[in-house]
């Protein structure tokens, strides 16, 4: 008798194939031309994702059609019936016959039109990818038509409305404009279909785009309705303003609490305007309604700049709602960089958002000196109540029991939010702080900088190696020290000489060695500038040679102070060797770097890092000779990782002597080291710190020894209630 657990492995369903058992290909495979069909629909399945992609096609195609009123209709979700209506311009009829072929546009003619696109559309792909995944039926008329017409697409072309009629486009009633209706969306895609969870969810995220372009659309009446429902769920006029359209969608709680700010910036190319909710709103998840040239867009750099922008304004967790149009150059702009059209790319991306979002706080520091409570008043006739003790312990009592109370605000929850108050330097004596005459203003030598803007177009960069190392900078970022920068409070200097500054973060206190922190940060600039870098010009130009000489002198009188004869060298052997490699890659240097070295070796320019702050000229010398043995000229990845670890060494702040304590003389410094220490102690604060909460992404080896936690202020109360 057989074994009832002895089955034929053949005979299993449902199990998986082995390698081995797949059949030997032999001989390499024909490549095809796939159908026509099938490439029609792979694109429409890129651009028409869910209902709500189709919609947003068809509100801008309307919008771009100059509608005054639009009209939704929805059934099921979309998938049933997506219909708008709109009294637009219309389509004529000769232009039916290729509406819905793909690439079919009247709002693009020639490639370099998209560098001065106004439109929301303009590839030609709405339509034709909707045609070929479900029932698509035009009515239109246009205003010097004697009537409407009605047409009929499947997959890309003219279709008869029944069988055996004829596809022409039928002459019928109609108001002028267009009506567009899309039945049975992913009919022919099953997968797709299966895919949505229920109608509801596909219906709110309908509401979402109709309400974006509610509020944006100036002019322009939206309403939307689910079918066989008498009342519509959003529904604005034309003549509504922004906060009135802000109101009827998103309700009165936000509308109370607006504030509309502007931005603008020639060099950038850019302005903004928008609307953002002061500190009296929050909630628990950000609302970013964003337009950029006229266009939905998401860009997760921006909201993450706004969320950052109000996290000194909201309690821990709250976030704001704000509306946001971007204007921008069109020739900044790349907006054939997504099918969907969902995101854009444009040039000068952390210097806009950096601008716009400090225009948002100077907007939010204006209202924010007061808090709005809601009153109760007193009705007619009623008796004053006679305030007594009793009566206040009475209904606090009461209060207790009916209602829970927010929770008091200790003062070891606290934090310090003015970058402006008392600082540590203010509780020096006043022989020890810096003097206010002008030979040693810091700022003296900051106004006398004079900048030139260059007609030098921006580059993209598009080398791999860069990108690879951009790549490991965001792998190794520390995500709690980054935010910790991202909205720290300066609190003062501490030592010049160690490169210690006092910051505070939340409820603690940090000592930052800001020569490390600089140090990164500097070279993460060199990253993210790459090939973009300004330029510090020397006029006249600097002797190469001399510069390596006077490192090589003193580098050499270093090593035979302490060293072996085996590391002696020979200042000209090494001088010679240095300027032949960097006049060799001269070119490179001023693509990449806008370091220019002539052929003769002299030094024209070295690469500028940030606007404000020049590093020490005394480092050059040293740095120059450092390219020599320290930069790996022969790996294109190493070249320059190793050349922008020395760039960014250079521009850290040197070692001073520290500010005197009570009862020290200052008499004997150099008053060139004391400017130079005022300089530095005024770009720390002023230039430095300011830069990294703009832009420094902390790294785990930046935390190693560069940020060491002092003080946590609850800890301290709890020690000083023991006291």
């Amino acid at each position: 008798m057989a074994d009832p657990m002895d089955v034929d492995q053949e005979s299993l369903r449902g199990t998986k194939r082995k390698a081995d058992d797949l059949s030997v290909v032999t001989a390499p495979r024909r490549i095809k031309a796939l159908d026509p069909d099938v490439v029609n629909k792979i694109a429409a399945g890129e651009i028409i994702v869910a209902p709500v992609h189709a919609l947003k096609e068809l509100i801008e195609n309307a919008v771009d059609a100059g509608s005054t009123s639009l009209e939704v209709l929805v059934k099921e979700g979309g998938l049933k019936l997506l219909q708008i209506t709109d009294n637009g311009h219309g389509i004529d009829k000769e232009d039916l016959s290729i509406l819905c072929e793909r690439f079919t546009t009247s709002k693009l003619k020639a490639f370099e039109d998209l560098t001065s696109i106004g439109t929301y559309g303009f590839r030609g792909e709405a339509l034709a990818s909707i045609s070929h995944i479900a029932h698509l039926t035009v009515t239109t008329r246009t205003k010097e038509s004697s009537c409407a017409y009605r047409a009929h697409y499947d997959g890309g072309h003219l279709a008869p409305a029944k069988p055996g009629q004829s596809a022409d486009p039928k002459p019928i009633a109609g108001r002028q404009g267009t009506q567009i209706t899309v039945e049975d969306l992913f009919y022919n895609v099953p997968t797709r279909r299966r895919a949505f969870r229920s109608a509801s969810e596909e219906y709110n995220k309908i509401l979402d785009v109709v309400g974006r372009y509610a509020v944006h659309c100036d002019g322009v009446a939206l309403s939307c309705k689910k079918h066989g429902e008498a009342s519509t769920t959003i529904s604005t006029q034309s003549t509504s303003s922004t906060v009135d359209r802000i109101r009827q969608i998103h309700g009165t709680a936000v509308a109370n609490e607006l504030i509309d700010f502007t931005s603008s910036e020639a060099k950038w190319g850019f302005t903004a305007r928008g609307w953002t909710t002061n500190a009296n709103y929050h909630v628990k998840k950000t609302t970013l309604l964003l337009f950029i040239n006229q266009r939905s867009v998401d860009s997760t750099n921006i909201r993450k700049a706004i969320e950052q922008t109000y996290s000194t304004f909201l309690p821990k967790s709250g976030h704001p709602f704000t509306y946001l149009s971007l204007e921008i150059d069109p020739q900044r702009v790349d907006v054939n960089v997504h099918p969907t059209k969902r995101e854009v790319n444009f040039l000068n991306e952390d210097d806009i958002i950096e601008t716009i979002c400090n225009d948002i706080r100077v907007k939010l520091g204006n209202v924010d000196t007061s808090r709005t409570f809601l009153t109760q008043t007193l009705l007619p006739g009623a008796r004053v109540p006679l305030i007594t003790a009793e009566t206040i312990n009475d209904s606090a009592s009461d209060a207790a029991a009916s209602f829970t109370p927010k929770a008091k605000l200790y003062e070891n929850n606290l934090v310090r939010t003015d970058a402006k108050i008392r600082k540590i330097t203010s509780m020096l004596p006043p022989s020890t702080r810096t003097s206010e005459s002008p030979a040693l203003n810091p700022s003296l030598a900051l106004e006398e900088t004079e900048y030139e803007t260059s007609d030098r177009e921006l580059v993209s960069c598009r080398l791999v190696t860069v990108k690879e190392l951009r790549a490991e900078v965001r792998d190794a970022m520390h995500n709690e020290l980054t935010e910790i920068f991202a909205g720290h409070t300066f609190v003062g200097m501490v030592d010049e000489r160690q490169r210690l500054v006092a910051i505070q973060g939340g409820v603690k206190l940090y000592l930052v060695d800001y020569g490390m922190i600089s140090n990164e940060y500097f070279y993460q600039v060199g990253l993210t500038d790459f090939g973009n870098f300004g330029s510090i010009r020397f006029n006249p130009p600097l002797n190469l040679h001399e510069l390596l000489k006077i490192a090589a002198v003193r580098e050499k009188a270093f090593l035979l102070a302490g060293a072996t004869e085996d590391e002696d060298f020979e200042v000209e052997e090494v001088m010679d060797l240095i300027s032949s490699q960097l006049i060799e890659r001269r070119e490179m240097l001023l693509e990449y770097f806008s370091f220019e070295i002539s052929n003769e070796g002299e030094i024209h320019s070295i690469p500028l890092l940030l606007k404000g702050y020049l590093p020490s000229m005394t480092k050059l010398p040293n740095f120059l000779l450092r390219l020599g043995p320290y930069v790996n000229w022969d790996d294109e990845k190493k070249c320059f990782e190793t050349f922008l670890r020395e760039l960014a060494a250079f521009y850290v702040p040197e070692q001073l002597p520290p500010t005197p304590g009570p009862g020290e003389e200052e008499d004997n410094l150099d008053e060139e080291v004391k400017s130079r220490r005022a300089y530095i102690n005024k770009v720390v604060e002023e230039i430095l710190f300011p830069a990294f909460r703009a832009r420094l992404i902390a790294t785990k080896s930046s935390m190693n020894g560069g940020v060491v936690e002092v003080a946590n202020l609850k800890g301290l109360y709890r020690v000083f209630e023991r006291c």
